[in-house]
């Protein structure tokens, strides 16, 4: 990705997308309540699609845009932020020339693909459309995922942590806002979620 010190102008959108069960929409929560301890007005446009675990979820964020406006325009989103192969996919001509896709490569393969009915992405093809949309592109493996007191941590809190290091995001909203937010959330739990949130922050790749 490009250079995350670089100044990021307001308004600036985010588009959050993956399948259900990954926790997309409380990435978006989480985001929004640090821009607003911030003092930065944001829009939130939460969207699911299956509601059992594994259908399509997405989340829009319009970061510093005092007035509810119409969803994110294709070519519109500064950061992209995917949780699934196949489904980032879908994020791709929403990815701004020069805006940061993160990719978390999980695989969640539909019956279709189970069954040898359908195909299923390679990671090239990703990898591909991100370029010839004119894209900073990193990807993460799953592999990654850190332990906590001999338990994985919540994998969407650790793909955070690199976005706020990685991508422009980080210019927008801090790492201690963030923290802030997710102490505010998880109160009983703040411990394992910072731990997750750091470790993201803090990787090497």
């Amino acid at each position: 990705m490009k250079d995350a010190t670089q100044e990021v102008k307001l308004p600036y959108n985010v588009y959050l997308v993956g399948v259900g069960g990954q926790g997309i929409l409380t990435i978006g929560e989480i985001i929004s309540q640090a821009a607003n301890l911030q003092g930065i007005p944001v829009n939130f446009y939460p969207t699911k699609g299956m509601a059992q675990r594994g259908g399509f979820v997405k989340a829009q964020l319009r970061i510093g845009k005092e007035l509810v406006g119409p969803s994110i325009p294709e070519k519109g989103t500064h950061f992209v932020l995917a949780m699934e192969r196949s489904e980032a996919l879908k994020a791709v001509r929403f990815l701004k020339p020069g805006g940061d896709f993160l990719l978390w490569d999980f695989v969640w393969a539909p019956t279709a693909v189970m069954l040898g009915l359908a195909s299923y992405p390679e990671l090239k093809v990703v990898k591909e459309q991100v370029q010839k949309a004119l894209g900073n592109l990193v990807v993460v493996d799953p592999s990654l995922l850190p332990d906590f007191e001999g338990k994985p941590v919540a994998d969407n809190i650790f793909l955070l942590g690199i976005a706020l290091k990685r991508a422009s995001l980080g210019k927008v909203v801090s790492l201690t806002t963030v923290e802030e937010a997710v102490k505010n959330r998880w109160q009983r739990f703040a411990s394992r979620n910072l731990y997750a949130l750091q470790a993201g922050y803090e990787l090497e790749i």
